[in-house]
């Protein structure tokens, strides 16, 4: 019987999260990047994985769309260059170029491959060798999240903003989560949006956008009121504001109220954004959180959780 594709695609995220991949690393695309690095179709069992030396748009992409029947945009290309293979390769999953070292970064000929050890360790998948050789894989490379949350909490916590520019956040958790929100849940839900305001734990303001808070009525002595982060989805015409939650402050209802009130002469559409790391920080505040607003987990960044009433999310996304 044939394989559901899907299901394929759930056993390649569990590899990738049993190989010490961060979350951001463990979505959809991460998964058909390594079924394709690997040479599988659905119907394929892992212990048939090859290493090939593949490019990303007519090898991985094209593999993808004609074995798993996803057809992303051309410009998808520098996304699994940059927020796929890049950490394959730190985590010793994949290695670039092994066919030619000598290719510039930017050489229309680049190409990626599966190491030796990550294809030894993905052939035991569902066989009784498969936790030791995920032990001896991570006792070799190590876990790529370990090392990004050890590098990040031993000092500054390094945000690139949507303009390229890139600043330091203060350590802690809670600056963990904002730069999440800057670089994973803005590209995915709001592309290309302009960053008007980020704050810092330590220090209140760290980034502010006079101009672009004015032109959406905030005024600068109202500004100490706004939430953790807040940005314009120019092509959408929407404000989020996002509160960064570990200890305390999501959206409640005197919050969202609060918010309403400073933005009544907003004409932009709002969407209230409460931002958690993890599902166990989510359920000790969910019943704080307000209707009509949002909740995003750092674990899952893929999906959203709409508190539900007369307006939903789902169709101002579409």
């Amino acid at each position: 019987m044939a394989r559901r594709p899907s299901r394929k695609i759930e056993q390649a995220q569990e590899i990738l999260k049993r190989l010490g991949l961060p979350p951001a690393q463990q979505n959809e695309i991460s998964a058909l990047t390594l079924l394709s690095l690997c040479g599988l179709s659905p119907n394929e069992p892992w212990r048939n994985a090859k290493s090939e030396s593949q490019t990303i748009s007519k090898g991985i992409m094209a593999f993808i769309e004609g074995h798993y029947g996803r057809k992303y945009a051309p410009n998808t290309r520098e996304t699994v260059r940059r927020q796929v293979l890049h950490q394959f390769v730190q985590a010793g999953i994949a290695v670039y170029n092994p066919d030619d070292t000598s290719l510039p970064t930017n050489s229309p000929h680049a190409h990626y491959a599966l190491t030796a050890e990550a294809l030894n360790v993905i052939q035991t998948y569902r066989t009784r060798g498969w936790k030791a050789a995920c032990k001896t894989f991570l006792a070799d490379k190590g876990s790529l999240l370990e090392r990004y949350l050890k590098k990040r909490s031993g000092g500054l916590v390094p945000v690139q903003l949507p303009s390229g520019q890139t600043l330091d956040l203060s350590p802690g958790k809670r600056n963990l989560v904002q730069a999440a929100v800057v670089e994973q849940f803005i590209p995915r839900f709001a592309p290309g949006s302009r960053l008007l305001y980020l704050g810092d734990a330590a220090k209140k303001t760290l980034y502010l956008d006079t101009e672009g808070l004015m032109e959406h009525g905030i005024s600068m002595n109202e500004h100490d009121k706004l939430p953790d982060i807040v940005f314009f989805d120019m092509e959408k015409n929407r404000l989020f504001l996002v509160e960064a939650v570990t200890s305390h402050g999501p959206m409640s209802p005197k919050r969202f109220t609060e918010l309403q009130e400073m933005l009544s002469e907003c004409k932009a559409t709002k969407i209230y954004v409460s931002a958690f790391p993890d599902f166990a920080e989510f359920r000790r505040h969910m019943k704080k959180i307000a209707w009509e607003t949002e909740v995003w987990i750092v674990e899952v960044p893929d999906h959203m959780i709409h508190y539900d009433g007369e307006k939903f999310l789902g169709a101002s996304l579409s």
